[in-house]
């Protein structure tokens, strides 16, 4: 039954969905791409780009299940058969709780889950309208009810903690800090694929895509373990040979297509002198001073902090006065070269000589708005310190340097974690938006498409 007088809502619910899907892409798509952009391994944009198509796929393909969850296994939906509207007014909103609570943390740069909040505001508003009694809060087994997402937010932390203490240590250990650790990264490339897709492809079988796939406990484990071990071959036919050529010979002249090549790559000739300033593999630390550097500069005064609060006129009458110039301190070496900016550049120099609704300067204006994000130097942002960060340059100071070559080889495991990551959130965190939106006149598909756009 149509309820079209209730339609107000629904245009409500949307545009708070709107702001909900928009604060996800904020602040929550940070959780998969945040260590790659930080540690260089993809560029900004480029974590953007491979952000949006991973999140629109998993919302599209398999975000319904999830979508399911939050609309009828959190609150007793049968309570609201006689009074429809009311649920409807309901899920309006938990959409407008949790949307302007996200607004909030992330206008201070707080990451914060947005799950808590679009369940919060699902469980409160049931817990108003039909009780507490009316809450799902066991469903009789471990994987129904509000139980199995407080039991997921507890254990997961541990068991992801856990995981990558063991990955990392032992990637360390047995390669990182040994002799020649270029040469045995490259020769654990195909394992790494290997496990790395193995939970990959568990990942999306067994639950993101368990809405479309129909396979039995058998079966899964052959798809899964067969999709790692084909991977891993892959790895070594294709990879391996390119990155022994581009990064152990140092071709700078290798292109990523030569990944085609196979082992034919090998019979490529010698490798020529490097033309000034080309280089194969970056340097993941650079900006980053030693901790020498940074008590020298904060001793003499001429740490980034002190320099703002200067201009702020904050701190002692020395620091604020502008007659007095900061004196470089002797003990810190000359930077051998400008730093290299990881910022992108798209919207270019405000037209000149042209009044403000100028048509170049209105397309300037909208290039402005719709990529002043993109066009962020977030690497660098590193060298700020707050209350929430902390003190982030102090931090990678004392952190153990590796070797560069051997960190390129494991730059590709980062980038197709963080797409698949990415992928996941899609099918799960976007889809928590969509309940508000889904009635029997309005099914879940374009629900979806809609908040995946957004």
């Amino acid at each position: 039954m149509a309820l079209h007088q209730y339609d107000w809502i629904l245009a409500l619910g949307t545009i708070f969905a709107f702001l909900d899907a928009w604060n996800i892409g904020a602040n929550d798509v940070a959780n998969s791409w945040a260590t790659s952009v930080s540690s260089r391994s993809v560029k900004y944009w480029q974590a953007m780009v491979l952000a949006t198509i991973m999140e629109f796929a998993g919302g599209i393909g398999v975000g319904a299940t999830v979508a399911d969850t939050i609309r009828t296994k959190v609150v007793d939906v049968d309570q609201f058969a006689e009074n429809p509207a009311l649920l409807m007014l309901g899920m309006l909103c938990a959409l407008v709780g949790s949307s302007t609570y996200l607004t909030f943390a992330t206008r201070i740069g707080l990451p914060v889950s947005t799950t808590h909040s679009i369940m919060g505001g699902v469980i409160g508003m049931g817990v108003a309208l039909v009780g507490a009694d009316g809450v799902i809060w066991w469903g009789g087994d471990i994987n129904s009810g509000v139980v199995q997402v407080f039991l997921a937010w507890v254990i997961a932390p541990f068991i992801s903690a856990a995981f990558a203490s063991i990955i990392f240590l032992f990637t360390k250990y047995a390669i990182l800090l040994r002799n020649k650790p270029a040469m045995k990264a490259l020769y654990t490339i195909p394992f790494y694929f290997f496990v790395t897709c193995t939970l990959l492809a568990m990942l999306i079988v067994w639950k993101g895509g368990s809405s479309r796939i129909k396979l039995n406990g058998g079966e899964i484990a052959g798809t899964v373990v067969g999709t790692g071990a084909v991977m891993g071959v892959l790895a070594a036919f294709f990879l391996v040979p390119w990155l022994y050529r581009r990064v152990i010979l140092d071709d700078w002249q290798i292109k990523p297509w030569h990944l085609l090549l196979g082992p034919l790559v090998l019979r490529r000739g010698e490798v020529p002198p490097h033309p000034s300033g080309t280089h194969t593999v970056q340097n993941y630390y650079r900006g980053h001073k030693t901790l020498e550097q940074i008590q020298a500069e904060r001793a003499a005064g001429n740490d980034v902090e002190t320099a703002d609060k200067s201009k702020l006129g904050i701190g002692s009458s020395a620091d604020a006065s502008p007659e007095i110039e900061p004196k470089p301190d002797p003990r810190l070496a000359a930077s051998p070269e400008p730093e290299e900016s990881d910022a992108v550049n798209i919207t270019g120099p405000r037209p000149e000589g042209k009044g403000k609704f100028h048509p170049a300067v209105l397309f300037w204006q909208a290039k402005r708005f719709f990529f002043r994000g993109i066009e962020q130097d977030v690497v660098s942002m590193q060298k700020k310190r707050n209350i929430l960060s902390g003190d982030l340059e102090m931090v990678h100071a004392n952190a153990e340097h590796f070797e560069n070559r051997a960190e390129y080889m494991f730059s590709f495991l980062q980038v197709l974690t963080a797409s698949t990551a990415s992928f996941a959130h899609g099918a799960n965190d976007l889809s928590k938006y969509a309940p508000a939106l889904i009635y029997p006149t309005h099914p879940v598909l374009p629900a979806l498409t809609f908040l995946c756009v957004c």
